[in-house]
């Protein structure tokens, strides 16, 4: 009797699951890590884990990190005090050596080594993990802050999506750092949330996933229960000027309207410190996070 109802339970997750598989086969999903949802480090195999097997039933994973918390640590250890002017990090010439270091030198070869190791344990043969910042083959251009007292610090001005298409024809999974480059070859700092906004509307994504560390977006921050499981752009703003939407939260929100704005389906807002939630929410009707649609 226990026996038939694990198969009958089997059966209704499969028939739960198997609709998105098919509607989201050969679709790409850009899912920005970074920030708070990146400290907890024993998540981040996991977390990989689940961006493989997006790969693995016929979707197109490219991965945007950031790194704030890590970039602040390496400046403390140089005695070198973080500062930020509306949650964006001023960035005087070392502090954008740092910020490249730890992005590009650090993070960034952690995550595709992580990548590669699980490919190298067997899990599916032929998907190759590579590294790539936005100096690469001019993925992003950026222009400086209208906030001239942030230093080096970009806006992204165009992007060249031509060797993302070209990477995941080859069954590459892409991760990009965010640091990009103006017309004369100087280099910037990019808050990452933009980043994957701009390039998951160069993209043309399917989904745009922000792994953060909360839940998602309440109408009451101070009560679980109000958790939002979805809405749409003009409830977003609401919700933003009502002041449900705040701190950290506020650029990703921006970004998300600036991708659903931009041609993108849909978005979605996570904590990646719950085991297996890019899977919840993109494989069962009921999700676990909150989506913003158009």
């Amino acid at each position: 009797m226990i026996k038939d109802k694990v198969i009958d339970k089997r059966g209704e997750i499969l028939a739960e699951v198997l609709p998105y598989i098919k509607k989201f086969w050969n679709k790409v999903v850009v899912i920005k890590y970074g920030g708070s949802a990146m400290q907890d480090k024993k998540w981040e195999g996991q977390i990989i884990k689940d961006i493989l097997l997006l790969k693995y039933v016929g979707m197109k994973p490219v991965i945007v990190h950031g790194g704030g918390p890590e970039i602040s640590e390496e400046m403390k250890k140089r005695n070198k005090v973080p500062q930020f002017i509306n949650g964006l990090r001023v960035t005087d010439q070392e502090t954008m050596d740092i910020t490249e270091m730890v992005l590009s030198g650090k993070i960034n070869t952690r995550l595709v080594a992580e990548i590669n190791l699980h490919i190298s344990e067997g899990i599916g043969n032929g998907v190759k993990g590579i590294g790539l910042s936005g100096e690469d083959a001019q993925l992003l251009t950026v222009k400086k802050h209208s906030a001239l007292e942030l230093g080096f610090v970009g806006e992204v001005e165009r992007v060249n999506p031509e060797i993302l298409f070209i990477l995941l024809e080859k069954n590459y999974v892409p991760v990009i750092a965010t640091v990009g480059v103006d017309d004369e070859g100087v280099r910037y700092n990019i808050n990452a949330d933009a980043v994957a906004a701009q390039i998951a509307i160069s993209l043309k994504a399917e989904k745009l996933i922000f792994l953060t560390d909360v839940d998602g977006i309440f109408k009451d921050s101070s009560d679980p229960s109000t958790l939002i499981s979805s809405l749409n752009i003009n409830e977003a703003k609401e919700l933003i000027e009502l002041g449900c939407v705040q701190k950290g939260m506020i650029p990703k929100v921006d970004s998300a309207i600036q991708a659903l704005e931009g041609g993108v389906k849909k978005v979605h807002l996570l904590n990646g410190k719950y085991p297996h939630s890019i899977l919840l929410e993109v494989f069962t009707d009921s999700g676990i996070g909150t989506e913003i649609v158009y």
